[in-house]
């Protein structure tokens, strides 16, 4: 369908979603139904965990359940809206929903850069300075540094929506993609686009570069720590209560960095489709288990949860 959308505000735009094949919807639909059902409960029943276990209750676990929280609305972004474009094929969306729903899934991505940030931060101070923990890890400290991921990751967001207004959208209203991305928008706007370019360029940049040197001088520090102490058993401890953040971190990273910061010529927008599945459905449901499966504490508050209830 060929439009012209000079004036956007009752534009329309199709999703074409993940596939043209029609026997492939409703397998499809099922998978992601319930990946999506696992991601709510698995990241609303570890906030409930550690909720209501006492010992739960220290700056790491207080950073987790704000990652929960956060990876189940990134999650509610973009999936009941895929959901929906898988069984009745090319979704169509106005262009105040595709502008809200880019709004907000730029706020959650955004926030995690910054949140695991800080959770690289409360490793650090935990490990080398633990008697210190405490006192500078206090509940007020905390809140400020997660206030400050969400205020980041608005700000990012707005810079990113207000590029987006200026911008005329004119032939094809068919987007590319499973969502309203920038990349397959961007390729359906009929004026110049170099300033959404360089907005992308130098924001995405300052948020990848800032995020991870917190997260490596962190980690360079943890490990000369660690390094230092005699008994194996206690290396394997102060490792192990880095192993699920590291490997969330890895993830979530390695997806972003393959995503926005390949070279243009590689850019396609097929492949894309199928990398941000990844970023947006699959790991919301992997940080659950990844936390869960390599923690003592969480297995343990969830085994006294499930034995507690069984005698009751």
């Amino acid at each position: 369908m060929i439009l012209n959308f000079g004036n956007n505000s009752g534009s329309m735009f199709i999703l074409s979603g993940l596939t043209e094949h029609l026997g492939m919807r409703p397998p499809l639909f099922v998978v992601f139904l319930v990946i999506y059902i696992f991601t709510l409960v698995g990241n609303l029943g570890v906030i409930v965990l550690i909720w209501i276990d006492p010992q739960l209750h220290t700056p790491m676990y207080f950073f987790l359940s704000s990652l929960s929280l956060l990876d189940a609305c990134y999650s509610t972004t973009i999936t009941p809206n895929m959901l929906v474009n898988i069984l009745v094929g090319h979704q169509i969306i106005s262009y105040a929903a595709c502008i809200a729903q880019y709004f907000y899934f730029v706020i959650f991505a955004t926030t995690e850069f910054f949140l695991l940030a800080a959770m690289a931060y409360d490793r650090y101070v935990a490990i080398c300075n633990p008697l210190l923990y405490t006192s500078v890890m206090t509940k007020k400290r905390c809140a400020g540094m997660i206030a400050a991921s969400y205020i980041s990751g608005i700000v990012n967001s707005l810079v990113h929506t207000c590029g987006l207004f200026r911008l005329s959208f004119c032939g094809s209203n068919v987007i590319n993609h499973i969502f309203c991305d920038h990349t397959a928008l961007l390729k359906l706007a009929c004026n110049d686009i170099h300033i959404n370019e360089m907005l992308i360029f130098i924001f995405g940049s300052f948020l990848e570069i800032s995020s991870l040197i917190v997260i490596v001088t962190s980690y360079v520090f943890i490990i000369i720590a660690v390094l230092r102490i005699r008994s194996v058993e206690g290396r394997h401890k102060a490792f192990s209560t880095c192993a699920s953040h590291l490997t969330a971190v890895a993830i979530y990273h390695g997806t972003i960095l393959f995503m926005y910061f390949r070279p243009s010529s590689s850019y396609s927008l097929d492949t894309d489709k199928m990398a941000s599945v990844f970023y947006t459905v699959i790991i919301p449901m992997l940080n659950p288990l990844i936390y869960s499966l390599r923690n003592k504490d969480v297995k343990c508050a969830l085994r006294k949860l499930i034995g507690g209830k069984v005698f009751s």
